[in-house]
C-alpha cells in the first residue's frame, strides 16, 4: 500500500463510473511512476477530515474549498467536461432544476416556491446559486422563495428532493448532471432546467501540501498529458472528459468574489 491516496468520489455517480476514475487515476499515475491507493471510502468522513489529511496523493475537491483556504493542499489538474458549455476548458457550471411536469418555464417562475442548496462550502450547490440569485434581488424583494431549504449535502440529495417535491428548484453541478443523465437516465428523465450560472475553473485534483514537489510536477504532467495516450481513449464516454488542464494560479479568486458581493449585498445565505 502506498503512503498516497488517490479518489475521485465527488463524481462517482454509479459504481461503473466510480470504477472508471479508479483506473484511469492509476494509468495516470502509473505513467507518473507515482504509487498511489485508491480509497474508495474516503468521502465517508468529514471534509475537514479529508482536507486535512497529510497523504492526498491526488484527490478531487472543490475549488470553493480551495478558495476559502478550508485545506491545506496543492492544486496538480483538473478534468476538461465534454460539454458545449465547457468549450475545451476545465470549467463547470450550476444547472438550476426543477420537474419537468411543473408549470415553471424560467427560473423567474419559481420564485415565491421552495428552493434548496447543498453546503456552505460548496461551489455548485451554494456560492454560485446565491451569486445567480443576486441579479435579481431588488430592495423591495430580498428574499425571492417562500422557503429556503438547507444543509442538503449533495447533488444528488437535491436532485431526490426535487423529484419527489420536498423542493421546487434546486442547484446541481452541471457535470455531474452530465453524468447522471448518461449512466442513471432512469433518475432525470422527470426532470429539466431552468437556468444556469456562468462557468467557474472545475474541481481540481490535488495533493496534499506537504507532498513531495517532484511526485506533484510528474502527476500534473501525466494528467495534462493523458488525453495523448492510447488508453485514453476507453475513458472519454465512460466519463465525459475530454483531458485535463492545470488550474491558473488564480483560478478561484472569482469565487471569493462572487462570495464577498453576496455578503455586502447582506446575503449570507441564498434566500
Amino acid at each position: 500500500m502506498s503512503d498516497w491516496i488517490m479518489n475521485a468520489g465527488m463524481y462517482a455517480v454509479t459504481p461503473e463510473v466510480e470504477g472508471g476514475w479508479r483506473a484511469l487515476v492509476e494509468y495516470i499515475a502509473h505513467d507518473a511512476h507515482v504509487a498511489l491507493t485508491y480509497v474508495p471510502e474516503l468521502w465517508s468522513q468529514s471534509l475537514d477530515e479529508i482536507c486535512h489529511r497529510a497523504d492526498l496523493g491526488a484527490v478531487q475537491l472543490c475549488g470553493y474549498t480551495l478558495a476559502i483556504k478550508r485545506a491545506a493542499v496543492t492544486p496538480i489538474a483538473a478534468p476538461i467536461p465534454h460539454a458545449s458549455w465547457a468549450a475545451g476548458r476545465a470549467v463547470y457550471r450550476t444547472d438550476l432544476i426543477v420537474r419537468k411536469d411543473a408549470p415553471y418555464r424560467t427560473l423567474e417562475d419559481t420564485f415565491g416556491a421552495r428552493a434548496g442548496w447543498t453546503a456552505t462550502h460548496s461551489q455548485s450547490g451554494f456560492n454560485a446559486f446565491r451569486h445567480h440569485l443576486l441579479a435579481f434581488r431588488t430592495p423591495q424583494r430580498r428574499a425571492l422563495y417562500g422557503e429556503m431549504v438547507g444543509d442538503l449535502v449533495s447533488a444528488r440529495n437535491v436532485l431526490e428532493c426535487v423529484r419527489d417535491g420536498r423542493i421546487t428548484l434546486g442547484p446541481v453541478d452541471a457535470y455531474w448532471h452530465l453524468l447522471i443523465r448518461r449512466h442513471a437516465p432512469q433518475l432525470t428523465e422527470d426532470i429539466r432546467i431552468v437556468g444556469s450560472t456562468e462557468v467557474t475553473a472545475m474541481p481540481p485534483f490535488v495533493a496534499a501540501i506537504g507532498a513531495p514537489e517532484e511526485m506533484v510536477r510528474r502527476l500534473r504532467a501525466s494528467f495534462i498529458g493523458a488525453a495523448t495516450q492510447g488508453w485514453f481513449k476507453s475513458f472519454t464516454d465512460l466519463l465525459l472528459i475530454e483531458g485535463f488542464a492545470e488550474p491558473a494560479a488564480d483560478a478561484f479568486s472569482n469565487l471569493l468574489e462572487w462570495e464577498r458581493e453576496a455578503k455586502v449585498a447582506g446575503f449570507e445565505l441564498p434566500a
